[in-house]
């Protein structure tokens, strides 16, 4: 989500105030019966007033408790989005032998990432030290309760009086917390490329360094005030390239690096039970409207067309994969209609906040139809196996969603005092969007792949075909569901 996209304190009217509770003003009528009472009455009333008056100016709150409320909200719905939504989803798309430790991945990631999103994760995607990464001012969240009853102040390394700190109406404490669980569910979306066959230590390990020195930085780059891409323009409400196109290309090395399960293209590898799919991909769709409406940073008109726009491109995809699947296959399939309704909400996240809803229809349609041919096609064609179609839905959507951002975005709706245009769908737009998407790429390409290998060359990726052919959940936990 982007800072920018909260109100500034010093653009907050007071409309309301109650008196001090020691200005004594009496709700009954004053009528005074000697001038002395009159001048008693003028007297006791003045001073209530200007007791009024100075509690006014003192108080001025800047946390405002509906944006706090809908914030706290969106957190909790984009944590059920990673437990237990993409933990089902992405366990009912594998074998039985392998859905304990498909399940165990999702769970231990929110654990993990939770302590390294504390410790320096937030500190180095949001503190300013320079546009290319933060500084550890907020090393395990040092100094996050010196203002708990003010809203935040994203780029207090900087100070408040500087141009590039953003204060917002909700505590930062919140914000470190809707922000930890974008950080939380971005190493959890990768775990679909290596599904049934990656090490649990390795997994722990990769996914550990790689949110540090894929994630904070790109994060950082985007969404904290000085972040060199958000200077240069680029459109990212809810996490297109920071989440998505992170996770989808980060998911494609790992599939390219680990190789294929044994036994793909000639054993039977459908998936165990769909009905953990669809319950996954419905907890999915709920606490998206965390994802995005939650990136307004408040209850306000922005956050409701988000919530709009995320509900009809996620209809739009849905519909457009189920009716390719059905013109080419003959039969329209569980699998397809909600991997649909998934690359849709993909795609929208980008532009949820820049985007009318005609034009988040039109992505989502779009969407769908690319990221079924990514899912399938292009799989078959490049030869990698992209086990739960990480890249295939989320990178691919991600890049599609971030590119029609660039031609669809709607002006007022992102428009500030600064920037009365707002961003604005045209070519300039679709050129930075571009930069935005090759950047990512070839930042997350490349450093994914130097983690791989040398967390290969120390303690191992792949697990042993032994293991792999017992499946992960006896070989590595010990545990097996009962038949």
């Amino acid at each position: 989500m982007r800072c920018s996209s909260s109100r500034h304190s010093g653009e907050r009217i007071n409309m309301f105030v109650r008196p001090h509770p020691s200005a004594r003003v009496s709700s009954k009528p004053c009528i005074p019966k000697s001038r002395l009472a009159l001048s008693t009455c003028a007297i006791t009333l003045g001073l209530g007033l200007a007791q009024h008056s100075a509690f006014a100016a003192d108080v001025a709150p800047a946390i405002d408790t509906g944006d706090t409320a809908w914030m706290l909200t969106s957190t909790a719905l984009v944590l059920m989005m990673t437990i237990p939504g993409l933990a089902l989803f992405y366990a009912g798309m594998v074998r039985k032998k392998n859905v304990l430790a498909t399940l165990m991945q999702s769970f231990a990631l929110c654990c993990i990432i939770s302590i390294v999103w504390m410790v320096a994760g937030y500190s180095l995607a949001f503190t300013t030290g320079s546009p290319w990464i933060g500084g550890l001012g907020r090393m395990f969240l040092n100094g996050i309760g010196a203002n708990i009853h003010n809203g935040a102040d994203i780029g207090f390394t900087l100070g408040a009086d500087s141009p590039n700190a953003t204060t917002m109406t909700i505590p930062e404490s919140i914000f470190m917390m809707f922000q930890m669980t974008f950080a939380i569910i971005t190493p959890a979306l990768i775990s679909g490329a290596y599904a049934e066959r990656m090490k649990f230590s390795a997994m722990c390990v990769f996914s550990i360094i790689w949110s540090l020195i894929v994630y904070a930085p790109i994060a950082h780059w985007v969404w904290s005030p000085i972040g060199w891409l958000g200077g240069l323009g680029t459109a990212d409400f809810a996490g297109g390239t920071v989440v998505h196109i992170n996770a989808g290309v980060a998911g494609l090395v790992c599939a390219l690096v680990l190789g294929r399960r044994k036994g793909y293209g000639q054993d039977d590898l459908s998936p165990f039970n769909l009905t953990y799919a669809v319950i996954g991909a419905s907890l999915l769709w709920v606490g998206w409207f965390g994802f995005n409406a939650g990136s307004a940073v408040g209850a306000n008109g922005r956050a409701g067309m988000a919530m709009a726009a995320t509900q009809i491109a996620a209809a739009g995809a849905g519909v457009s994969w189920m009716l390719i699947e059905w013109l080419r296959s003959g039969k329209p399939t569980v699998l397809g209609v909600i991997s649909g309704a998934v690359g849709g909400l993909v795609a929208i996240t980008p532009a949820a906040g820049f985007v009318l809803p005609g034009s988040a229809l039109i992505i989502g349609l779009i969407t769908g139809v690319v990221c079924y041919w990514g899912a399938t096609s292009l799989k078959h064609m490049m030869g990698y196996d992209d086990s739960l179609d990480a890249f295939g839905v989320h990178g691919v959507g991600g890049i599609v969603g971030a590119l029609l951002t660039g031609l669809f975005a709607y002006g007022p709706l992102s428009a500030t005092d600064s920037n009365p245009s707002g961003i604005t769908g045209s070519v300039h737009q679709l050129i930075v969007q571009s930069e935005a998407v090759l950047v990512t790429i070839v930042w997350c390409a490349v450093v994914s792949f130097i983690i791989l290998k040398v967390v290969d060359l120390v303690i191992g990726l792949r697990v042993t075909p032994d293991e792999e052919l017992e499946g992960l959940d006896m070989s590595l936990h010990g545990e097996r569901i009962n038949d």
